[in-house]
This record gives structure tokens, C-alpha cells and sequence, in this order.
């Protein structure tokens, strides 16, 4: 494979970018359709970013992209952890071909090298242990972040170069379900910035308002600051209370089959 350079994302990488280039592997039913309208939203959510100091570096391996990774101040980011004076990695992916060829690794470096020209104090991420695919902890950790806190499996890490920066914090959900007497209530959290998170959404949108006034759908979008801090929830989708879930975009069935379930027990 050819050596790996990063660039800053344009309109050559947009799409790469605006998709998350894998989504066709997370889901067998995942529509291109939505793919496109959650990559058209996305990539316009970063261009507004940007004067805020959001930021996308994308890794080519000779002209072909092979991997990409967002890194903003925390205060903005959609996704946490809780911090100020930090810059964030929500976000880090490299395709399956190109991976241990040394992207990952340009990539956070990359990250740093905008964070420090940005004045920022440190990086911090949310890192996964175990047999899972998506931001390993054991990367981040290599590549010399340590471990401000852990969950279960979810680990919050993080990379100091100032003496004064102080470590993130998790966010901690504030979530009281509300029931209304007769219907089924959906609270539904999600955020353009993942586009999992949005083609879900719309499919919630679509699949509630097939059932009319059964259904009551409440919003929470987590691209604005002030539901963030409010809820301290990125995504979920909760039926009656109940969360439901499937790590890939939520199916359609799926949905319907959680709304169903929750109007016989009315």
C-alpha cells in the first residue's frame, strides 16, 4: 500500500467523509437513499463547524481515501465526554483494507497537531475494550492516551500536554420518561453528525406517524449545545421509557414491532 498522508477534508473527500465510507458494512437494509440524505446533512454540519474550530482530517493512501477522523474543541462537540479547554476525537475510522499501514496513528497525530495549533490543552476520546470494531481503547492507548475513566467496557481517555488541563468527564444521562395516558410516547435523541444516528431518526419519524395520534414523537436533536448539556444524551430511542437499540441503524421492524409491543400495554 502506498505511504499514508493526511489532508484536511474537501470537496474530493466530502463524500467519503459525509457517508462515514462504511455504512454499507453496519447494515444489510441500509438504504442508499438515506445513506445520501445523512451524508448531504452531515457534510453541511461541518462546513458550519468549522469557524468554531471543528475540523476533519482525512488519510489518502496514494489518491484513494482510506480513513478520516474529526477532532473539535470539546465545548462543541455533539457526542461529549464533558470538559473545557480540551479537544475532542469523536470520531476516528479507517477502512478495513488499509488498517495497520500506519493511518490511524497519522491520523491522531494529525488531531494533535490541529489541537496544540489551536490551544488546546489535550485530546481526549471515548475508546471501546473487547471484540468491538468501532474506536478500540487499545489504539488510543498505543498511540499513548491513558485512561481518565472507565464503564463497563467504554473507556474515556485522554493525552495531556498542558500541566493545568484538567481530565474529561462522562456525560451522565438525565433522562425521566414522561407517559401520557392512552399513547405510546417516543423520545428520540440523535444528532447529524452521526449518520447511523440520523438514518435511524428518519425512520422513526416515518414509522411513528404511520400509527397517527396513537403515537406522541418528541425530538431531541444533540447538535445543539443546549440539549447536550441538558440530557447528556448523543443517541437513543426510547419506547415508553424503554430504550431500544441494535448498535447499527435501528430497523424498520424492529421500530414498528417496539410501537406495537408498547400499545398492547396500554
Amino acid at each position: 500500500m502506498s505511504s499514508i498522508v493526511v489532508r484536511d477534508i474537501d470537496s474530493e473527500s466530502e463524500y467519503f467523509v459525509g457517508t462515514c465510507s462504511h455504512v454499507d458494512d453496519i447494515s444489510d437494509c441500509l438504504c442508499r437513499a438515506e445513506a445520501d440524505a445523512s451524508a448531504d446533512a452531515r457534510i453541511e454540519r461541518i462546513r458550519r463547524l468549522h469557524p468554531q474550530g471543528s475540523r476533519v482530517k482525512v488519510a489518502f493512501a496514494g489518491e484513494k481515501p482510506v480513513g478520516f477522523l474529526h477532532v473539535m474543541p470539546i465545548e462543541i462537540s455533539p457526542w461529549g465526554p464533558l470538559g473545557s479547554g480540551l479537544h475532542t476525537i469523536p470520531c476516528l475510522f479507517v477502512t478495513p483494507d488499509a488498517q495497520h499501514q500506519g493511518a490511524g496513528r497519522a491520523l491522531t497525530d494529525a488531531a494533535e497537531r490541529e489541537a496544540r495549533k489551536q490551544g488546546g490543552k489535550g485530546l481526549t476520546t471515548i475508546g471501546y475494550f473487547g471484540d468491538f470494531w468501532f474506536m478500540p481503547a487499545s489504539f488510543f492507548i498505543a498511540a499513548g492516551f491513558q485512561v481518565a475513566g472507565q464503564r463497563k467496557n467504554t473507556a474515556l481517555l485522554w493525552k495531556a500536554w498542558d500541566a493545568t488541563a484538567v481530565a474529561p468527564r462522562f456525560l451522565e444521562p438525565q433522562y425521566t420518561h414522561q407517559p401520557i395516558a392512552g399513547k405510546v410516547v417516543i423520545d428520540l435523541f440523535w444528532t447529524v453528525f452521526c449518520p447511523t444516528s440520523a438514518i435511524e431518526a428518519q425512520r422513526v419519524r416515518e414509522i411513528a406517524s404511520e400509527f397517527g395520534e396513537k403515537v406522541v414523537l418528541s425530538e431531541y436533536p444533540a447538535d445543539q449545545p443546549d440539549v447536550l448539556q441538558r440530557y447528556h444524551i448523543p443517541r437513543a430511542i426510547f419506547v415508553d421509557g424503554v430504550e431500544i437499540g441494535w448498535g447499527y441503524e435501528a430497523p424498520r421492524e424492529g421500530i414498528e414491532n417496539a410501537i406495537r409491543d408498547a400499545l398492547q400495554k396500554e
